[in-house]
């Protein structure tokens, strides 16, 4: 297990059966560990989720799959911990979904 913490200081567990289910429902994350961590460490933006759950979005100029995708770390914080829930790429992040920060 990996502690990382988000830009509100927060520390955000990354468990190895999180790190599985990411790279088993999108192999293109394989060995992308630290974009991962930047994303969250470093979003060029935050929305709120439907469920409570934050998503740090950080776009990428080159990625395994082509240029210009948004990485997406869906993630839950309190205020004393927090645990990441999954990751993707997507050419598109969801503009009808609240910024709740913004670079």
């Amino acid at each position: 297990m990996k502690m990382i913490y988000s830009i509100h200081h927060i520390p955000i567990r990354i468990t190895d059966e999180r790190l599985y289910h990411i790279i088993s429902n999108h192999p293109e994350l394989q060995n992308m560990d630290d974009e991962i961590e930047k994303t969250l460490t470093d979003p060029d933006l935050i929305q709120e989720g439907d469920f409570g759950e934050l998503l740090a979005i950080r776009l990428y100029p080159k990625t395994p799959i082509t240029e210009n995708k948004y990485l997406v770390v869906v993630y839950k914080e309190t205020k004393q911990d927090g645990f990441i829930i999954t990751a993707y790429y997507t050419s598109m992040f969801s503009k009808r979904r609240k910024v709740i920060w913004k670079r």
